[in-house]
């Protein structure tokens, strides 16, 4: 049973909380008036789900500049415990001269060097156990990793609703990489940028094809190190096919688990896509952490995916597999489920899923309308609110309802490891769960986390206004009273951020 029309301010505080990432000052009154027409309005905005980032690096420069940081840090720890360098040894090779012969110029120190000896001596004079001179080329992944976590937090504070900022985070968790993979880590962020901001209201093909053949998926599903069996690279490195990058497009990012695709299928389809991979970092300085089709790697030859014979050659077969997949029916439900189960409930309408599925078809993989037949669809506004937020969720609404900028990102990605949701690190190629059960052993951690926020902002927030601007429509009588009878500020800012009104969408 959907929500009386009528009654728009409470319309306006469950879109905000169920589509978007939480209402801040002022917000729920903007939207009442047209709470749906708000919703579809942003979608239409230019460059929505976008991030202006001028300051990061594309996953090729962020993949390069990493690299070059390790390999720098890594000399480092070379020369610091003595060890036989590459100048060490060329040393020891000229030391054998003929007499009288005058040792070789020492080339001029370049600002770099000298940097790094005035560090390490400042080291060595401090004893053992100092700290070694930071590598003065690259930039350490963790570094990148929390620039592109600063840009993500600070583009969901800054949302009007937030509604297009959710779906970037729903098909970046369907799509998911794990930044715990070695390389994957500098690149997870700049993954997310251009394979699912570009495409998040665009057509699910194109998305697709974006994420397969992104450097991040093709590392961390291993396909960078596929190599078909009959390839000229197979037949003479004698390294074999890896099934990872296929089995998971089948099943989790296209037809479904149990669906139509057989082990063949698998088979076939790695087969399909060997030679996509990822030119070398440490090898190219130019083109090193980009895609490549490498055709040496590529198991030539037609192949058969779910009943229909692919003879194309080279990189095209697999972009015509990827683009047959993206319009199958089965891939259809298998999103429409997702994508209701997302927003709605553990177990959404199947009216609501049936019409979903039907508007895919018809659009051929609109994402854009896919989220406006959800919003326009009155199963969505159902009063219940069952679905409990997911950890990011529940952080960036409590900041968004306190007012709070943080500056630094770094306390709010070791909050996010807490409450067991750490950014661009999902346990497995499926993701994090989607369902009420998974979240809701966490909730006693997030009242560590409650209390922090409103110490921190109870100069700025008051409660019962906080109250009024978020959850008011809905709240019931019960913690009403019981914020308002908090003894003091900090602990009714909590309260209400661990009230059920706020912790459910």
């Amino acid at each position: 049973m959907a929500l009386d029309p009528k009654d728009t301010k409470t319309l306006a505080a469950l879109a905000l909380h169920r589509f978007g990432l939480g209402p801040r000052a002022g917000s729920v009154a903007a939207i009442a008036s047209d709470p749906r027409g708000a919703l579809l309005a942003e979608l239409d905005r230019p460059n929505a789900g976008r991030l202006a980032a001028a300051d990061l690096m594309d996953s090729g420069t962020a993949l390069r500049s990493a690299v070059e940081f390790q390999q720098a840090r890594r000399q480092i720890r070379r020369e610091a415990n003595g060890q036989n360098t590459p100048q060490q040894k060329n040393a020891k090779q000229d030391s054998v001269q003929p007499k009288n012969a005058q040792p070789p110029e020492a080339p001029p120190e370049s600002p770099q060097q000298k940097n790094a000896q005035q560090k390490s001596a400042q080291g060595n004079a401090q004893g053992k156990g100092a700290p070694r001179p930071r590598p003065t080329v690259g930039v350490a992944p963790q570094e990148i990793y929390i620039a592109e976590a600063k840009a993500r937090l600070d583009a969901a504070l800054a949302a009007d609703t937030g509604f297009t900022e959710r779906l970037v985070w729903f098909w970046s968790n369907h799509f998911c990489v794990s930044a715990d993979k070695g390389q994957v880590r500098p690149i997870a962020g700049a993954f997310e940028r251009e394979a699912i901001r570009g495409h998040v209201l665009g057509r699910f093909g194109d998305m697709l094809l974006a994420v397969e053949s992104h450097p991040a998926m093709l590392i961390y599903l291993d396909n960078a190190r596929s190599i078909g069996p009959n390839s000229p690279a197979g037949r003479n490195r004698r390294r074999g096919l890896n099934e990872n990058l296929a089995r998971e497009i089948l099943e989790l990012h296209t037809l479904g688990v149990r669906s139509v695709y057989t082990q063949d299928d698998v088979t076939n389809f790695a087969k399909v896509i060997t030679g996509w991979t990822v030119v070398p970092a440490r090898q190219d300085p130019e083109l090193g952490g980009t895609f490549n089709f490498n055709p040496r790697m590529h198991e030539t030859g037609p192949q058969s995916v779910i009943g229909k014979r692919y003879d194309a050659a080279g990189v095209e077969q697999g972009r015509r597999v990827l683009a047959d997949l993206a319009r199958h029916p089965a891939t259809a439900k298998h999103i429409a489920q997702k994508f209701a189960r997302h927003f709605i409930s553990d177990e959404p309408p199947p009216a609501l899923i049936d019409r979903l599925t039907k508007r895919f078809l018809d659009t051929g993989g609109d994402l854009k309308e896919l989220a406006k037949t959800l919003i326009t669809s009155d199963e969505a506004w159902d009063p219940s609110r069952a679905r409990f937020k997911r950890p990011t969720e529940w952080i960036v609404g409590s900041l968004r309802a306190l007012g709070a900028k943080p500056e630094d990102v770094r306390p709010l990605v070791q909050a996010q490891n807490l409450l067991g949701e750490p950014l661009w690190r999902p346990p497995a190629p499926n993701g994090f769960a989607d369902d009420n059960a998974t979240w809701l052993d966490g909730v006693s951690q997030r009242l560590d986390l409650a209390n922090q926020f409103a110490r921190r902002n109870a100069g700025e927030a008051d409660p019962m206004a906080v109250f009024e601007q978020t959850v008011a429509p809905f709240a019931s009588d019960d913690t009403r009273r019981t914020i308002a009878r908090a003894e003091s500020r900090p602990q009714a800012l909590a309260l209400l951020l661990m009230s059920p009104e706020f912790q459910r969408r």
